[in-house]
């Protein structure tokens, strides 16, 4: 079923015929829509963004055509699409310091096939958790960043990627701010998870930032990265409420619960195709 299975991710200006020009195409080629949806800016003149999910029997030897008949329908329409097939699943490469919760939660769901895409492999600034990756099959790079040498740590990175050839990377709690020159490489593919509901306490210790307020509600945020810091367009949200009995202790344990499940339901999301970017903002069709 899953060779036969492909997502049609598009945007462009809304007008009537869209949808419908869309599904006919699908339909000549003898595909089964089994997912649609779609959100407009504005009914007349606004943004169209739309994800359609299908069967198409044969898939493999239809592709050219399939690829060849979606051409002519967005150059007809002015269309931009992303074509995905779920056959080809995306290499996931996730980045860890020394904090556990995010990096092991993305791990246990890979290792219940409940992440659809493969965790190829797990880079970090520390030694700390590789025995905890390693004990689930997956390669544990070692990569320092030592003060004045982050240029350095980033080139080695980026050779030890050229041979895992990821689709997407994950910061799971790493601790480490990426360089332009290093984001600019995987635009809309690299996932972050930040401590706090932005755009509230952007940057280092956002618990403590927290406490300090007296908050009432404690969140964490998934976001694509940009070169602003924690400024790129958000994917998933979550929070809890907290009253003034809360320690910063009790916030950090309340806080890494909610990072977690927020961060691992952005990496599904992405891996599902169901996130569209424009601008700064995010459509996710979930």
């Amino acid at each position: 079923m899953e060779a036969d299975r492909a997502r049609i991710l598009l945007t462009c200006v809304d007008r009537p015929g869209i949808v419908a020009n869309v599904a006919g195409a699908l339909s000549r080629l003898g595909a089964n829509i089994v997912e649609l949806d779609q959100h407009t800016t504005a009914p007349w003149g606004g943004r169209l963004f739309m994800r359609v999910e299908f069967l198409l029997p044969g898939l493999e030897e239809k592709r050219e055509e399939l690829e060849k008949t979606l051409r002519e329908v967005s150059e007809s329409w002015n269309i931009d699409f992303q074509l995905h097939f779920a056959s080809r699943r995306k290499r996931v490469v996730v980045f860890a310091s020394l904090a556990d919760h995010a990096l092991l939660e993305l791990l246990h769901l890979w290792r219940n096939g409940e992440l659809p895409g493969d965790l190829v492999a797990v880079v970090s600034n520390h030694t700390r958790l590789a025995h905890a990756v390693t004990a689930y099959g997956v390669p544990y790079h070692h990569v320092p960043v030592e003060r004045g040498k982050k240029e350095e740590a980033e080139r080695a990175i980026l050779d030890l990627l050229e041979g895992y050839r990821p689709d997407l990377l994950v910061l799971a709690r790493y601790m480490q701010i990426l360089s332009p020159e290093f984001v600019r490489r995987f635009p809309n593919r690299i996932i972050n998870i930040h401590h706090s509901f932005l755009p509230a306490f952007v940057g280092k210790n956002p618990y403590e930032q927290a406490f300090a307020r007296g908050v009432k509600l404690i969140g964490a945020t998934a976001h694509y990265v940009t070169e602003g810091l924690d400024e790129g367009p958000i994917i998933e949200q979550d929070v809890a409420r907290v009253t003034h009995r809360a320690s910063l202790a009790t916030l950090k344990q309340i806080g890494r619960d909610i990072e977690r499940t927020v961060l691992a339901r952005a990496v599904k999301w992405h891996l599902e195709d169901r996130i569209l970017v424009h601008e700064n903002k995010t459509i996710v069709f979930v």
